[in-house]
């Protein structure tokens, strides 16, 4: 049950950043319940559809090499490019894919390795569904998020039928969150809000985007492609904007003691310029 639990609490998250108005049923709702574990490419959390869109919301195996993909060998999701046996990541992705709506969107959580891995063919199937104006969005979150892996994992958006397919968004969270625990990191309210009105803004469904250096960025096509349509956003956000050297204490003392003495000085010409109005005063009686 706990396990489940875990999946419907990231399936929340999704969801919120995702911008999607509905709910997600908690694990012990499920009727009949979630089996632990499902058969080979199961059928994604359905989180809400409509006649004209469908949200997923997933959170597959990370790198799974045992998802039966040699007995799915011409399966007509792989529009794409096979998956290799070795890896679910590819097979998850066209996946949910295969099965969003005209007018979807969907968020899947992934291993960092989905995003540069060239292996089998998974590069070519990448730069296949970045060309098809699929990928909308790359999140890459921090490590120890999870309690069932270390490792830092990132958050692919897909859309079907999106109004930028010539560009992607990049959001590097890698240096968000706090400890929690000895081994536990979580996201805080706030850095949740920034990922989501990021996502939200770019999409033109908030307020005016802006490119944050060291956070987020959007980039087109070209520039992905002379990446080689590797999606790692550190690769794009670039570094954040460096505070303000610190000044040193001795040249701080030096700077202070000129203002000082420059005060001294102005005070003692005031002093003698009110004692010279009170004399003249005296002078006057």
């Amino acid at each position: 049950m706990a396990g489940r639990m875990r999946r419907w609490a990231v399936a929340t998250a999704l969801v919120v950043v995702a911008g999607v108005g509905v709910g997600v049923a908690p694990a012990s709702a499920v009727d009949p319940p979630l089996p632990t574990a499902p058969g080979p490419m199961a059928p994604p959390v359905v989180a809400g559809a409509s006649s004209t869109s469908l949200t997923v919301a997933w959170n597959p195996p990370f790198n799974d090499g045992d998802w039966g993909g040699a007995a799915l060998q011409g399966d007509p999701r792989w529009a794409f490019g096979a998956p290799p046996a070795g890896s679910a990541n590819f097979a998850w992705l066209q996946h949910v894919v295969h099965h969003l709506a005209p007018g979807g969107r969907a968020g899947v959580v992934l291993a960092n390795g989905s995003l540069s891995s060239r292996r089998s063919g998974e590069g070519e199937i990448r730069r296949r569904l970045v060309e098809a104006g699929l990928v909308e969005c790359i999140i890459a979150l921090p490590g120890q998020l999870f309690y069932s892996t270390q490792i830092p994992a990132c958050v692919w958006l897909l859309a079907k039928g999106r109004a930028r397919p010539d560009a992607l968004l990049f959001v590097d969270a890698r240096a968000m969150g706090a400890m929690i625990g000895r081994t536990q990191r979580a996201l805080g309210a706030a850095e949740i809000v920034a990922i989501a009105e990021a996502v939200r803004a770019w999409r033109g469904e908030g307020g005016p985007y802006r490119d944050v250096p060291g956070f987020c960025r959007a980039a087109r096509l070209p520039e992905v492609e002379r990446h080689g349509f590797v999606l790692t956003p550190g690769r794009y956000v670039g570094e954040a904007t460096a505070p303000a050297p610190a000044e040193a204490p001795a040249e701080r003392l030096r700077r202070l003691s000129g203002v000082l003495e420059a005060q001294i000085v102005e005070g003692t010409r005031l002093d003698a310029e009110v004692l010279r109005i009170v004399r003249s005063f005296g002078d006057g009686g």
